[in-house]
């Protein structure tokens, strides 16, 4: 299978493997949630063990694309949690040495731009459009215009991981932590205005909100009564604002315990969904938005046709 490509986005939560074949076909798309970013945003360093749990699991896509016939057409792609760690050559080292392939630290303007191409596109929304990822570590807001060019976007030090460890430390967690948790999300989200509203951009402006992402997708999943994750399903799901917003006083509410028993929860996010509802929903409703569109395409796929 000559002319394979293999691309690997190592998050702060999650490592995701999609192989495309030399006509843009998906041969395997896979997810480990391996948090290799606990502990960073207090610590500045990468944890022994979820350094090790991400390189195995890198060790093992690479089985995988050595078996698809993937040579030198690899992209291994790292965000938040490398880009904030001060001993990030111990991870560079290590995916040198398991996958002979060099990574690379995705900017944030990198990263925001390859969420909108991921997601540009695989989902039929009004323009102007936006794109929200919102990550383990980092939130990305790409704004684009009618022709579906981006205008402006930022990578915010706003996620799933980032703002539980922060300030949803109990479990569940109490009234007054979440109430800190949503005056740091405003206080980003204060941050982006200010520096899209430089870029010319206009997030309130856009007609529709495309979010991708983890969080994003598990939401969506759970609107629908999902049993189990069907992806599928879940890509252009519309989810309601309202329903959102419900959705996220619920999980808020819940142990991490209950929440891993929702269906469509993977294992490993649980602990961290209702940090990122409190970022999406807030996304939505602030920029009176009436829903959000979900794709499962995303800042992965952006990696992979870059290759192509």
């Amino acid at each position: 299978m000559t002319g394979a490509v293999a691309a690997v986005d190592v998050g702060t939560n999650s490592v995701r493997l999609l192989l495309l074949g030399a006509d843009g076909e998906r041969i395997t798309r896979e997810l480990t949630i391996t948090r290799l970013g606990y502990g960073v945003d207090g610590t500045g360093h990468l944890d022994d063990d979820a350094l090790a749990r991400t390189l195995d699991t890198i060790a093992g896509y690479r089985a995988l694309w050595t078996q698809a016939g993937v040579t030198d057409r690899v992209r291994i792609a790292a965000t938040s949690a490398v880009r904030d760690a001060s001993d990030r050559d111990r991870f560079f080292d290590g995916v040198r040495r398991i996958a002979g392939v060099d990574a690379e630290v995705l900017t944030g303007d990198q990263e925001a731009a390859l969420s909108f191409a991921g997601a540009a596109g695989a989902v039929e929304v009004d323009a102007p459009a936006a794109v929200v990822d919102v990550g383990g570590g980092s939130t990305e807001l790409v704004v684009g215009d009618a022709d579906g060019d981006v205008v402006g976007g930022i990578s915010l030090q706003l996620g799933c991981v980032r703002l539980t460890e922060r300030h949803l430390a109990a479990d569940p967690a109490t009234s007054d932590q979440v109430e800190a948790a949503r005056a740091f999300v405003d206080e980003r989200l204060d941050e982006a205005d200010e520096v899209l509203g430089g870029q010319g951009a206009d997030l309130a402006a856009a007609r529709s909100l495309v979010a991708v992402a983890g969080t994003a997708t598990t939401l969506a999943a759970l609107h629908l009564g999902l049993d189990a994750y069907e992806e599928e399903r879940i890509h252009a799901t519309r989810v309601p604002t309202s329903a959102l917003l419900e959705l996220t006083e619920r999980l808020v509410a819940m142990t991490s315990a209950e929440r891993a028993a929702l269906g469509p929860v993977q294992p490993g996010r649980e602990d961290v969904l209702h940090g990122g509802a409190l970022v999406l929903s807030r996304v939505a409703q602030r920029y009176g938005f009436d829903d959000i569109v979900v794709s499962e395409s995303d800042i992965l796929d952006g990696l992979a046709n870059s290759l192509l």
